[in-house]
């Protein structure tokens, strides 16, 4: 079986094609011209290739889950600006508030991708159940849990309330709900693995990824965006940091930011800062900000470097420093704070002078001591430096209880899409 990279996998005979375009919100993603999928995905072959387009679907095109989540948490929390007033939807993000409404594509391709994914995912996983390899069941069951948390987690990032199921006039549970089916697909995951190590044939088809070890740091955090912060410490604690695990890309399936910055008519970093102001300025000496930013044109004008660099750059599914920020946040966070630990651990992220994907800060210890308010500013800060342009900040900006006057929208009206077809969608919230 070729590699699980970007690329397209081909069923014979014509038995399934991974749908390239997004269906409707209805939530019902089965073409009905094509054979039926329960006795399409009977095979390990037919499932290793819708596999393949869940993945397409999550990382690929300005339709893909990636883009549509940096663009919305970036342009909501200002680590982007907007460089032409005619991409509308980028636009309305870019001023916030009230222009953001139910029209906005880039919102609806998030939606829409996300629940494709998570349909699809669920399709996998039932037949995967039916193999009788299930080693590599395990594997395909691994796999494609991945993406359908990430994109559970997606959804529960900008909306108040999801549905966590599919069908028709799905039913909504808040974003804490969303989180916890999050870690629940991850729970399942790990459980078949754990009865049914992945086979090495299925471990061979994807190289660039850790299934077990992104399956527990995806877990971390989730548990710490749920505000579960003991089980966050010790998952994050589980996960091998000289493991990486990533979205591969090549000249035919292309790395969509990249292709973004290079048109240099769309987003760009806000400045040198990364949109941060007052206190949590980076410092001049922090190595992050040549890494994640470049100069670039005539006249030369702040552009996005990092995981942007090149159309076949990886972009990394969790950092190093994510993983070692959540147990430094956690330990201050717990019932009785643990500052000497929290700052342990955020030191492990300041001093750090490499790794894996080349995200070092490389500066001086900091010293303390430090109230828990004065940590948790530390934490963010580098939190926003360190997974800059990752999609997170906006969730961060809440937790972290910065000021709405901080953000240009804390949560997201629904798409007109969904409210057209499921009577169940809540009202948008007012900011």
């Amino acid at each position: 079986m070729k590699n699980f990279k970007t690329k397209s996998i081909y069923i014979a005979c014509g038995l399934l094609t991974v749908a390239s375009t997004i269906s409707s919100c209805k939530k019902d993603f089965q073409d009905p011209s094509r054979a039926s999928v329960d006795v399409a995905l009977g095979s390990s072959q037919a499932l290793s290739a819708v596999a393949v387009g869940i993945q397409r679907t999550y990382t690929l095109n300005r339709t893909g889950v990636i883009f549509n989540a940096i663009a919305t948490s970036g342009f909501s929390s200002n680590e982007l600006r907007l460089l032409n007033a005619g991409n509308i939807p980028e636009l309305q993000l870019s001023t916030g508030g009230v222009a953001v409404d139910g029209t906005n594509t880039i919102l609806f391709n998030m939606w829409a991708s996300s629940y494709k994914v998570i349909d699809e995912s669920d399709k996998v996983i039932a037949g995967a159940e039916a193999l009788g390899d299930k080693n590599y069941a395990a594997g395909l069951i691994g796999y494609v849990s991945i993406f359908k948390a990430l994109s559970l987690g997606t959804v529960s990032t900008f909306w108040q309330q999801v549905p966590v199921t599919i069908g028709k006039n799905v039913p909504f549970v808040s974003r804490a709900d969303g989180y916890k089916a999050a870690i629940a697909t991850i729970d399942n995951a790990l459980a078949k693995i754990a009865a049914n190590p992945i086979s090495t044939q299925f471990a061979a088809t994807v190289p660039n990824l850790n299934i077990v070890n992104t399956l527990h740091a995806l877990k971390a955090r989730y548990l710490l965006f749920s505000g579960q912060y003991a089980l966050a410490l010790a998952e994050a604690n589980t996960v091998t940091l000289t493991t990486g695990s990533s979205f591969a890309f090549d000249n035919a399936n292309i790395n969509i930011l990249n292709s973004i910055i290079a048109s240099n008519n769309v987003f760009q970093p806000t400045d040198a800062n990364l949109g941060l102001t007052g206190t949590f300025v980076p410092d001049a000496a922090d190595k992050r900000i040549p890494f994640y930013t470049l100069m670039a044109g005539s006249p030369a004008t702040i552009r996005m470097g990092g995981f942007a660099a090149t159309t076949t750059t990886a972009i990394p599914i969790f950092l190093p420093g994510e993983m070692i920020l959540i147990k430094a946040e956690a330990y201050a966070r717990q019932a009785t704070p643990d500052l000497g630990n929290s700052l342990t651990e955020l030191n492990k992220v300041v001093t750090k002078t490499s790794d894996l994907f080349g995200v070092a800060a490389s500066l001086p210890a900091l010293t303390g001591p430090y109230t828990q308010a004065q940590l948790l500013d530390l934490i963010y800060k580098h939190r926003s430096i360190e997974l800059y342009a990752s999609g997170f900040k906006l969730e961060d900006m809440r937790r972290f209880g910065r000021p709405d006057s901080e953000m240009k929208r804390k949560f997201m009206p629904y798409p007109f899409q969904e409210r057209d077809n499921n009577t169940n969608t809540p009202a948008n919230p007012t900011f």
